[in-house]
């Protein structure tokens, strides 16, 4: 059986192994899908028909060979504040909007940009969702009642605070001891998953001991239905779209980011490659999808696929189980999930916040005192404090200007002769003086990206130079990696410029890009393709040939070997 690579060379052996780890991530899938769904601020169902329909599509369609795909974690601050302003029905068409957009990013192949977001912004933004995640489940670890839900942090923590008095102490008990179990399990029952043994433990607990005395999802949310969701199309208005696009580029950005960082960690563990813009297409798909059938956003959940990996997962059929297990457990055990405390959800949540917050990353990042860390601590605190739709623009602005500052101070232009004391007369900065500086020909070396942060800067300390009104201006541009138009702009008027007073420009060692740009601009023949050089000994000879010979008798400056004879007019005076 063949189907894209995937399923190449499919056999039993393999499907036992895909059964395996499919009914393992399944099970964990089960807590954190009707988690992430409470904590997002929907009905706990919606987040167990994500986990089915998405987890499939995305297994089937998306472009790594064990991607678990499902409701995560990162996406709760942004589609609480979506239910929060707009409404579950608005929840779902963003979802949907943002499918299509993932949808069209795969086909127009953007998913390489999406690797191209800042290391920083990243780290900042998932550290803020870390906290927010953290703090939204302290209610329901300490059992408060009475607790109004907002839309922004501060607000929120105003909230526990004054309502502190109302804690309840069954619950404190109910989330302590899933918590303990979270923990242990690890070190004592290694291959059971820790947050199901805590859900499992701590209900029963509560049901034998303090039942009517910890709010369970039951009776905050109403009983789960044992049911498969039923479809149902979107009302979908160009007045909703106009209110939604917003909210939906975030969640398809978002999803694309976590999808893709997922595959890339999945790549790490079992040595494949997935294939990004059709990830982002499956992703898509899924988003698409899902909404019909009343589920949230999805995208690649990277502890479910490292736990797919590590159960020995062998072709993305693991992942198709894996949603199949999470439908047949909804049909089978729905009624009993409705007895589940809100305290035992809390630990679950918590320690999923800890293990996304980056914080090992985070530290490291601040302790290099860079502007990497400005841009790590501001998105951090707008994430945590105004939104991440302001965390992410503010936090990529910033990376973009710094990075633009970064790259202007990484333009050197210098004014270089040959050296006689180094090997093959290298050019050197030195050896230019008052008393060393040929009058005819001036020779400049420019190492860095020429761009629109750097072009004037370049501009100006060349006209510098064409003041003095050499003959020959010789450009050394062996180390310009990069030119934009901006960068050609300036470097025209500055060839322009100089031509118009009589003088020859000639470049040497010119890279393929900066090559392109000039001829595709018509630059590369205004200056002549006779004038540019492999080498810059070749470009100097070609000067020496331009020189004004009455200019060099009695020249003292013996910038080049030629000078002694040139000087004394030995050649044909």
């Amino acid at each position: 059986m063949k189907w894209t690579g995937r399923f190449e060379d499919y056999h039993a052996a393999a499907f036992r192994k895909d059964l395996i780890s499919g009914l393992i991530v399944g099970i964990i899938a089960i807590p954190l899908g009707m988690a992430f769904a409470i904590a997002a601020g929907v009905k706990p169902e919606y987040g167990i028909y994500t986990t089915i329909i998405a987890g499939i599509l995305i297994s089937l369609l998306g472009g790594s060979r064990f991607q678990i795909g499902g409701p995560t974690g990162a996406f709760i601050p942004i589609l609480f504040a979506i239910v929060m302003q707009f409404g579950y029905e608005n929840l779902l068409i963003a979802g949907f909007l943002a499918g299509i957009m993932l949808v069209l990013m795969g086909a127009f192949k953007l998913g390489a940009l999406i690797k191209f977001i800042p290391r920083p912004v990243i780290i900042g933004f998932t550290s803020g969702i870390a906290v927010i995640i953290f703090s939204g489940q302290i209610a329901y670890f300490l059992g408060l009642s009475d607790i109004e839900k907002h839309e922004n942090f501060l607000p929120n923590m105003m909230e526990i605070a004054v309502n502190l008095v109302s804690i309840n102490i069954y619950s404190v008990i109910t989330a302590g001891v899933c918590l303990l179990v979270i923990l242990l399990t690890p070190r004592l029952l290694p291959k059971i998953p820790g947050s199901l043994m805590g859900l499992i433990v701590s209900s029963i607990l509560a049901a034998l001991f303090f039942k009517g005395n910890v709010a369970t999802i039951g009776s905050s949310f109403g009983a789960i239905p044992s049911t498969l969701p039923h479809f149902q199309m979107l009302n979908i208005t160009w007045d909703r779209i106009e209110m939604l696009i917003g909210p939906a580029i975030i969640i398809a950005m978002l999803g694309g980011i976590e999808s893709l960082l997922s595959a890339v960690v999945a790549d790490g563990m079992s040595g494949t490659r997935h294939n990004s813009n059709r990830e982002l297409i499956g992703q898509g798909i899924a988003n698409i999808v899902t909404p019909l059938f009343g589920g949230i956003p999805a995208t690649g959940a990277i502890a479910r696929t490292a736990a797919n990996i590590k159960s020995g997962a062998a072709s993305p059929l693991s992942g198709v189980i894996h949603g199949a297990v999470v439908l047949l457990v909804l049909i089978l055990f729905a009624p009993y999930a409705s007895d589940i405390p809100l305290a035992s959800m809390a630990p679950i949540l918590m320690m999923v916040a800890w293990n996304m917050s980056e914080r090992k990353e985070f530290a490291f990042v601040l302790r290099t005192r860079t502007s990497d860390s400005i841009v790590l601590v501001l998105t951090f605190l707008l994430t945590v404090f105004i939104d991440l739709t302001t965390a992410v623009e503010v936090g990529l602005i910033l990376a973009v200007i710094l990075f633009v500052k970064r790259m202007s101070e990484a333009l050197r232009v210098s004014k270089v002769l040959p050296d006689p004391a180094a090997k093959n007369e290298k050019m050197k900065p030195h050896m230019v003086t008052e008393g060393h500086n040929c009058p005819q020909i001036s020779i400049y070396t420019i190492e860095g990206p020429l761009f629109f942060g750097v072009a004037n800067a370049f501009e100006k300390s060349i006209m510098d130079a064409i003041r003095l009104r050499p003959k020959v201006l010789l450009l050394r541009m062996g180390n310009v990696p990069f030119m934009d138009t901006t960068g050609e702009s300036n470097l025209a008027s500055l060839v322009k410029h100089f031509k118009s007073l009589g003088g020859i420009v000639l470049i040497s060692g010119i890279q393929p890009q900066p090559a392109e740009v000039l001829n595709k601009t018509g630059l590369y023949h205004f200056i002549g393709t006779n004038h540019f050089f492999k080498h810059t000994g070749d470009a100097i000879n070609c000067a020496l040939l331009q020189l004004e010979r009455n200019k060099c008798l009695g020249c003292q400056h013996f910038a080049f070997r030629e000078c002694t004879a040139l000087s004394n007019n030995y050649w044909g005076g």
